[in-house]
């Protein structure tokens, strides 16, 4: 984040950038494409695991917070300075999050002093692995029941946590880990 915003506390944080669930964008999709695209010229494709989009946005047909999560697997030797330097070419800012699985990096656009300002992203940094993250998101798009479940917990708890992100984070938390381990069981039987 921005200089300033690391100087703010979580109610001040939860006052600039309160958790607003929109309606469905079919353009969410076609910003993500973009931005995966932008994010393989500056890095490189060959420091590039794979790239996908996670999060509500990533469902269709899912109310979300409108921030569009990608997930960036890196090789395990890629320099992390090398990351912070060529995302902050594309504006991001660098979040370190030691309880982040490694390499414990984040970086986020769209985020200023004065609010949101044009399309917030979450860029989530991870080494090769089996991230929960896919099976939810896979999991959601092919059962419109339990994405629609979802999607009344998330209108649920963004109006009780309206200021306060992290308890709206902390609060689906149980949902996601149950429905990420049955997406999990379901794969597992099938291969």
């Amino acid at each position: 984040m921005p200089q300033k915003l690391n100087k703010l506390n979580i109610e001040e944080l939860g006052t600039l950038f309160p958790v607003i669930i929109s309606d469905p964008n079919p353009d969410w999709g076609k910003i993500y494409k973009s931005e995966k695209s932008k994010i393989e010229k500056t890095l490189g494709k060959h420091n590039i695991l794979k790239i996908e989009h996670i999060g509500s946005t990533a469902v269709p047909g899912l109310k979300a917070k409108p921030t569009i999560d990608i997930l960036l697997e890196i090789l395990d030797g890629t320099s992390k300075n090398l990351i912070i330097t060529k995302l902050k070419q594309l504006d991001y800012d660098y979040i370190p999050r030691p309880d982040n699985p490694p390499p414990h990096m984040m970086f986020a656009r769209g985020y200023t002093i004065h609010g949101f300002s044009g399309q917030a992203f979450h860029v989530h940094i991870r080494y090769s692995g089996d991230w929960d993250e896919i099976y939810f998101r896979d999991y959601l798009r092919s059962r419109p029941g339990i994405a629609k479940e979802y999607e009344g917990l998330k209108i649920l708890l963004s109006a009780k946590y309206k200021n306060d992100r992290e308890a709206y984070t902390n609060n689906k938390t149980e949902f996601i880990k149950r429905i990420s381990g049955l997406a999990r069981k379901e794969k597992n039987q099938y291969d």
